[in-house]
């Protein structure tokens, strides 16, 4: 009952401080670290010391695979290179600056204080990638955050065991490399190899219960044999998480994605928390401890300070001229985006986590001073989650650092859907036979129509007019409501079996999902000014040869409806003769029926602020 007590005021505590963090609008991460802290003085709350094997074993396989298999291989290769400067060239370099800095102010051998430097050194997965979406960082500056995060616990650790195994004996550099290639190399291949055996593994199964089943293993069936030889069991989770999520689409059916989806955001969301709860939970036991110290007040706070300030130095040290030289670099083959700005936002996201507290645990005993060296741990990992953490949304603001713009990713998602359901109009005129119902067929080609259309309304300004898509949702929400009502009452009534009750209420509760979806990607920038796309040289003729703008035949709204006395929602400009005609969200759809009618084959939008241009026979946008 003490045990089941305990993780019930866990869970209880990391639920409550997540809701009032949202409210307030501070990270849960930081709230969670202060209350922990306030907590583990608390008369009550009995001492809790952080065991490396929970962290180390139980914690961060799954928190790695969670946040891996949600994380993009084509983005993460795009970026490889700022990422391997950041997860290996810093880290090495934060162990070894820490570590002489650790050596002149405290009485203990190098190899420890090397060994300390190597705990500090790895910013946290959670931490870092948490608060940047939180506050909504460029997606390119989240991806390289992620990436180093992943990746530079591997490195660490690597550095913590050499440290450790020089502190009983002498290490050669050959010896380091060769530990460093095998961890890499080692942890990639075992990575590879259970991803590729549970891909054809989950080929096979039908069951998505079975299927969330065998994912839960897949972070532990990489870890543990990767340790085992030696190898880096983080690098080996993380290529399990990123070659299974990028393989989902293909190795699992719709259900079971969203089935794993949704239980492993929950995993995520209760881990995630409870870490940085447990962080602060460590304060009564760490002073504890230091309490015996021989040394003086003086000396330890110096200690403590100066690791905190050298840990904070270092990183925009490292990035500002070694990460331009990455990013900027020929082999990298996305173009170079890189500014100052973003050079201090990526150096100002350092804060450390669980990994580095779990990891100062693992120093031996016989360490002098090594209480000292637990205690700079922590205020290493709890100053950079308050300071840094804290300052890092008011340093994007004033940077003017902004996150994706809303309807730039929906001009973006349009024009991928457009693809798509093109892709599936020619696959319904290939299949289609005399046989079909006509009815079905139209009604699939409507279907596919109201999706895009769905999107594209998300480009414009209604001015104040209700989109046909947001009609459909406030009517059809009304209609399920009623129908729940109704099953309910049936329910009620004991007329209908219940396991038919719930297949009814199941297939409710889906579409409803699906609205909600809709409904919470609704626009959310505070500034809609739509930025103009890159065109699209090369590929297409017709948008290469048009021209920027033409005079519009009416400044009052789309021409043809003006003149029917219909209304429209957005509005469209053709390029070659100016005729502005409304979007095919409208009633009336005159834009693609004055392409028809003249073969004109690009317009843009006429909506104030957007620039974007669509050509019609290509399909491509501009």
């Amino acid at each position: 009952m003490h045990t089941a007590l305990w993780i019930l005021a866990l869970i209880a505590t990391v639920t409550a401080a997540s809701v009032l963090a949202n409210r307030v609008g501070v990270p849960a991460p930081l709230l969670l670290v202060v209350v922990g802290i306030g907590a583990s003085f608390l008369p009550f709350v009995e001492p809790f010391e952080l065991s490396p094997e929970l962290v180390l074993v139980g914690l961060l396989p799954p928190l790695l695979y969670a946040a891996s298999i949600r994380t993009s291989l084509v983005d993460i290769r795009a970026v490889r290179r700022t990422i391997a400067g950041l997860a290996v060239g810093l880290v090495i370099v934060t162990t070894l600056v820490v570590g002489l800095v650790t050596w002149l102010l405290l009485p203990i051998p190098l190899a420890a204080a090397f060994a300390f430097g190597a705990v500090v050194s790895p910013p946290d997965a959670v931490a870092a990638t948490s608060i940047a979406r939180r506050i909504g960082l460029p997606r390119r500056v989240v991806t390289i955050l992620e990436g180093e995060s992943l990746l530079n616990d591997a490195t660490a650790l690597v550095a913590l065991r050499t440290a450790v195994v020089a502190l009983g004996g002498a290490v050669t550099a050959w010896g380091i490399s060769l530990d460093f290639v095998w961890a890499a190399a080692g942890g990639v291949g075992i990575g590879v190899l259970i991803a590729l055996a549970l891909a054809l593994v989950r080929r096979k199964i039908k069951d998505p219960l079975v299927d969330t089943t065998v994912s839960f293993m897949a972070p532990f069936l990489a870890y543990l044999p990767a340790e085992q030889v030696h190898a880096s069991g983080v690098i080996a989770v993380v290529t399990t998480g990123l070659v299974l999520g990028h393989k989902a689409p293909v190795i699992q059916d719709a259900t079971s994605r969203m089935t794993e989806r949704i239980n492993w955001e929950t995993i995520q969301f209760l881990l995630e928390n409870t870490v940085f709860l447990l962080i602060g939970l460590q304060v009564r036991s760490i002073l504890d401890s230091v309490g015996r110290s021989d040394l003086s007040t003086a000396t330890i706070a110096g200690f403590c300070v100066g690791a905190l300030i050298t840990v904070i130095l270092i990183r925009p040290i490292w990035v500002f001229p070694v990460g331009r030289l990455l990013i900027i670099h020929p082999h990298n083959k996305v173009p170079a985006r890189w500014s100052w700005r973003t050079s201090a936002i990526v150096s100002w996201a350092g804060m450390r986590g669980v990994v580095t507290l779990a990891a100062a645990f693992v120093l031996p005993a016989t360490v002098p001073n090594v209480e000292i060296l637990v205690l700079g741990a922590f205020v290493v990992t709890a100053g950079t989650l308050l300071i840094q953490g804290l300052s890092l949304p008011w340093l994007a603001r004033r940077l003017g650092i902004r996150g994706p713009d809303a309807r730039e990713d929906a001009l973006q998602e349009a024009t991928v859907l457009q693809a798509a359901v093109e892709a599936g109009r020619h696959e319904l005129d290939r299949i289609v036979s005399d046989a079909d119902d006509p009815e079905v067929v139209r009604i699939l080609r409507a279907r596919g129509e109201s999706r895009l259309n769905q999107v594209w309304e998300r480009l414009g300004d209604t001015a104040g007019d209700e989109p046909p898509s947001e009609q459909y949702r406030r009517l059809r929400t009304a209609m399920l409501a009623a129908e729940r009502a109704e099953v309910l009452r049936i329910r009620n009534a004991g007329e209908v079996d219940s396991d038919v009750l719930t297949g009814v209420m199941e297939a409710l509760d889906v579409e409803e999902s699906m609205i909600d979806r809709r409904e919470s990607r609704a626009e959310t920038d505070l500034e809609r000014t739509l930025l103009t796309p890159r065109p699209a040289v090369g590929l297409c003729a017709d948008l290469d040869q048009a021209p920027a703008d033409a005079t519009p035949n009416s400044t009052q709204g789309c021409y043809d409806c003006l003149r029917e006395g219909t209304r429209w929602v957005h509005l469209r400009l053709c390029l070659a003769c100016g005729n502005v005609g409304c979007c095919d969200s409208s009633e009336r759809r005159h834009a693609t029926r004055h392409f028809h009618a003249t073969d004109h084959p690009v317009m843009r939008s006429f909506e104030p602020g957007e620039a974007w241009r669509w050509c019609y026979v290509h399909e491509v946008l501009g």
